[in-house]
């Protein structure tokens, strides 16, 4: 099946959508998963309080990041792991807001990725009684995973995808979204930051 795209999942330290503090990412060809990667990171500045909330949902408290990269920096890793790929996110709008409101605080420059989200997908593929990532990663035989954290977060939509995938005979995100009335999206980048990120 040659399927490929990178699943992407953040983690935010608190309401704000450009607090980022952790990102995990699944690099998907011929529809297996062939790489995982993760980090945390440090909010941009004014965005680096953590609320009690998020800590209790995913774990991650300000000491955890004192020693993390920035946003700018860890953006250079994260263009070179992604490329030239489609993103994949379930509820893909919270994490394509997370990428754009944390460069436009910092003045990055993001790449205008095109997006897909498994949740839209999964609610056109399976039936559920609800369409959390949990149950849904379940269906696709993906059970069990430590849910906000956010490389296994990013592996379980990966694994939703290449599910959906499979059963539709879909061989592109383009096709999977096509066959169940789903927009691949794109970000707009029209307003240039300051400062350009390239990958190393």
């Amino acid at each position: 099946m040659p399927l490929d795209f990178t699943a992407i999942d953040f983690e935010t330290a608190n309401s704000s959508n450009a607090s980022a503090c952790a990102v995990g990412l699944v690099r998907v060809r011929n529809g297996q998963v062939v790489t995982t990667a993760g980090w945390l990171i440090q909010p941009p500045p004014g965005h680096g309080e953590f609320f009690e909330l998020n800590t209790r949902i995913h774990g991650i408290c300000a000491e955890d990041v004192a020693d993390a990269a920035s946003w700018s920096e860890q953006l250079i890793d994260l263009i070179a792991f992604v490329g030239d790929d489609v993103l994949v996110a379930h509820n893909a709008g919270f994490d394509m807001a997370v990428l754009k409101r944390a460069c436009a605080v910092t003045g990055d420059e993001l790449p205008a990725y095109r997006y897909a989200c498994s949740l839209q997908i999964a609610r056109k593929v399976y039936d559920l009684p609800s369409y959390r990532l949990p149950f849904v990663a379940a269906e696709a035989g993906f059970a069990e995973f430590a849910h906000h954290n956010a490389v296994a977060d990013a592996l379980a939509c990966a694994h939703v995808v290449i599910d959906a995938a499979r059963r539709g005979q879909n061989d592109s995100i383009d096709d999977l979204a096509e066959a169940n009335a789903v927009r691949v999206s794109q970000i707009a980048v029209t307003d240039a930051p300051a400062r350009t990120v390239f990958a190393a």
